[in-house]
């Protein structure tokens, strides 16, 4: 285990591009448009990663390392304090089922469609199908050391997300008018919009552009949906035990169990009981922020653009069907429960 001193130039180098994008990612041009920290963050070191910064490589890996596996463990366990078991009651069984039947079918049509039809790799097809089903960019970084993938194809999911994420945060509410005529309510508006829409900060932003109340919905129902990401964790690692094992090999691909989600999940169950004051909960959300931000940075200083140009298409045009299908088919999904709960 390396010593701190040999860390600490690249954690350092990664807390000032955390710092930077946060204090961007709140000025208020930036804020209207629902460009989150972790976005701006990623940007910002794609930018340092592909110009100056093989000139302080050397003295700064390590801690670059340090931030894209460590930190990022600890900004996802930290991600709990953001959530509370009550949300769940707030949307009622009804918006469960709806985040889990939107999230498994946006999850296993990435598969399906990216490997039989678009011919990409699992490990990209699992990235982009997570980022698209449950919480974007950090669904995204949370599903990365179960699957170990490439810093290359994390940050090409990290794209597709973020981009159609931002179409849907403008697209969402242009279709409400529409809505509202055949007898969609503002709170069945939210749980639409919470539920289909890849960013928490996006949700947020679709949601506002319609009402105060469904945007209250909106991220009720999209922490609810934050909140199936340990479980997705522990499925998805339990399933990629499962299908590549077998015969002498078996023992080699023994179930790897993502503790941090665990202990997320246990984070989020003690957040519940509010022992906590609130200004300490607020904290250690600033805290979170700054985590996932700094293992953002760190992300993008470690990725090149020509291994993202390499990926081609494919990708893009995966998160595009994803896109549809989470406007038509995570609609249809709304309309369907809504009315059986009726």
């Amino acid at each position: 285990m390396l010593p701190l001193s040999e860390k600490l130039p690249g954690v350092l180098l990664a807390l000032v591009l955390a710092l930077l994008s946060l204090y961007l990612a709140g000025l208020p041009v930036l804020q209207s448009s629902g460009l989150s920290g972790l976005t701006i963050a990623i940007v910002c070191g794609l930018v340092l990663g592909n110009s100056l910064y093989r000139f302080i490589a050397k003295p700064c890996h390590a801690g670059i390392t340090f931030s894209k596996q460590f930190l990022l463990r600890a900004g996802i366990i930290l991600f709990g304090f953001k959530l509370t078991f009550q949300d769940i009651a707030a949307v009622g069984g009804a918006g469960i089922l709806i985040d889990v039947l939107v999230l498994s079918s946006t999850f296993f049509l990435a598969i399906w469609l990216g490997r039989k039809y678009f011919g990409l790799d699992e490990q990209t097809c699992i990235l982009i199908g997570a980022g698209s089903s449950i919480c974007g960019a950090a669904a995204v970084l949370a599903t990365e050391p179960v699957i170990k993938a490439q810093a290359e194809q994390v940050t090409v999911a990290v794209a597709t997300v973020v981009i159609f994420g931002t179409v849907a945060m403008f697209v969402w509410p242009l279709f409400y008018p529409f809505l509202h005529r055949l007898g969609v309510s503002e709170f069945h508006y939210g749980v639409f919009a919470g539920s289909t829409i890849h960013e928490v900060a996006q949700a947020v932003a679709a949601g506002k552009s319609v009402s105060d109340q469904a945007m209250n919905t909106a991220v009720i129902t999209k922490m609810l949906r934050v909140m199936m990401l340990a479980p997705f964790l522990l499925l998805l690692s339990a399933w990629l035990a499962r299908k590549h094992s077998g015969g002498q090999n078996r023992q080699k691909n023994r179930l790897t169990i993502p503790w941090f989600a665990l202990v997320f999940l246990l984070v989020a169950g003690f957040n519940s009981f509010n022992v906590l004051q609130h200004p300490l909960v607020q904290m250690i959300i600033s805290l979170d922020n700054l985590l996932l931000a700094m293992a953002m940075a760190a992300l993008g200083i470690g990725t090149h653009f020509s291994t993202i140009r390499q990926a081609g298409k494919k990708p893009i045009l995966l998160a595009m069907v994803l896109f549809a299908w989470l406007l038509l088919g995570g609609g249809l999904i709304n309309l369907l429960v809504g009315l059986c709960s009726h």
